[in-house]
């Protein structure tokens, strides 16, 4: 795929229903191919590779890694980067706060991450980083305020482990591989604010003497390797919901040194609210988007530009006719290439400003689609799934090059 130098984009496999390794490497030998031939003919086509804990217990074995390696070699496509972020059932089920469990404070998050990271460093070619998407420690509402430093500290205990483990795994392979931590909406980290207070405060300082103990070295030793495997993924939807600009964002890492492994690209519905009688065909709109699946949270911004925030769309649309609103966003990952559904907007806006001030200057290596709602879109709105996918990379690519 013709792309940036030293960069790589591709699609989140999470869009393809499956748990288990047979039914995922299925899906990657039926889809995969179409895909490529389209956007990728001639070069190597990175993928995205979702494994559920089950599916990466069984690839883990020693003749399903061959037959993957054996794949991707007659494919012509490799892999860099993982979502770790879902444990269990992603697809045809109900989700919603269960995508967060087991949490950071669980041995099993802890086992399952550095399976994929060891499944990872077998399928990384020489001389790519590679990177993996993990949760934001916890679901914010399984926990009293008062604790939050405390679980944010047994997190980080386990964070560091895991951080221990791919050192360990680098010095026995070659292959470097960041644990890249999504912010996301009632997320423990909600925001990108909210993660470099804790990057800052737990990672670099409260528990770096973790590192400085485990491998005998000095504290700029330790920041260096902090930085090298845990790091910022960047969802471009879940910034925008928190109405976080790009601009700022970017420039505020920069500042503060903090390494993005990972941009997510992704689309949130917002809707600017008006009269009454806006208000109410809406809410008609955003009524189609309600379904039982996935966390749909919202955020509703005042006319002092405080926000209110809501544990999901439904409970958000009960108050959208109090005219102290003027915004609503909602976690909702729509299509990266339509920009208006009815009343509603997509935020392509902030898509296209983060790609630009990446593009005038890199600072990141992953790029990847994560549009994973295709079956539970308005029926309107649904679509081939393989050219569906063919159009979210055509349009990355252009708004890239253009």
């Amino acid at each position: 795929m013709e792309f940036q130098p030293n960069s790589h984009l591709s699609y989140c496999s999470n869009i393809h229903p499956g748990e288990s390794w047979q039914d995922t490497f299925s899906n990657l030998k039926t889809h995969i191919p179409v895909i490529k031939a389209q956007v990728s003919p001639d070069q190597p086509f990175g993928i995205g590779l979702r494994l559920s804990n089950e599916a990466s217990i069984d690839l883990a074995k020693a003749e399903h890694l061959s037959a993957l390696k054996s794949w991707l070699t007659e494919a012509n496509c490799y892999v860099f980067t993982m979502n770790g972020f879902p444990y269990g059932g992603f697809h045809d089920q109900v989700i919603k706060d269960k995508v967060h469990a087991p949490d950071w404070t669980t041995p099993e998050r802890l086992a399952y991450t550095k399976r994929l990271a060891d499944i990872l460093a077998q399928l990384l070619p020489e001389g790519v980083i590679g990177g993996i998407s993990t949760s934001p420690l916890s679901y914010r509402w399984w926990h009293q305020q008062e604790d939050f430093d405390q679980v944010k500290t047994t997190c980080t205990a386990q964070l560091m482990d895991l951080m221990i483990h791919l050192q360990e795994l680098k010095q026995q392979t070659g292959k470097s591989i960041h644990i890249d931590m999504e912010p996301e909406p009632d997320g423990l980290l909600e925001t990108g604010q909210e993660f470099i207070d804790y990057y800052q405060k737990f990672l670099l300082g409260e528990q770096l003497s973790i590192i400085t103990e485990a491998f005998e070295c000095s504290k700029v030793e330790a920041k260096t390797k902090v930085k090298e495997h845990i790091q910022l993924c960047y969802d471009i939807c879940h910034y925008a919901v928190e109405y976080e600009e790009a601009a700022p964002s970017v420039e505020q890492l920069r500042a503060l040194d903090i390494p993005v492994g990972k941009i997510q690209i992704s689309a949130a519905l917002k809707a600017s609210l008006g009269t009454l009688s806006d208000r109410m065909s809406i809410k008609a709109d955003l009524q189609n988007f309600v379904e039982p699946n996935y966390l749909h949270q919202a955020v509703l911004k005042q006319l002092d530009g405080e926000l209110t925030r809501f544990k999901d769309l439904d409970i958000a649309l009960k108050e959208i006719d109090n005219d102290q609103f003027t915004e609503l966003r909602t976690h909702y990952h729509v299509p990266l290439f339509t920009e208006t559904y009815g009343n509603l907007k997509s935020t392509q806006d902030e898509i296209v400003n983060l790609l630009s001030l990446w593009k005038e200057k890199p600072f990141c290596s992953h790029l990847e689609v994560e549009t994973y709602t295709w079956g539970v879109l308005p029926s309107a709105l649904k679509k081939d799934i393989d050219a569906s996918i063919i159009r979210e990379l055509e349009w990355v690519l252009n708004t890239v090059t253009r």
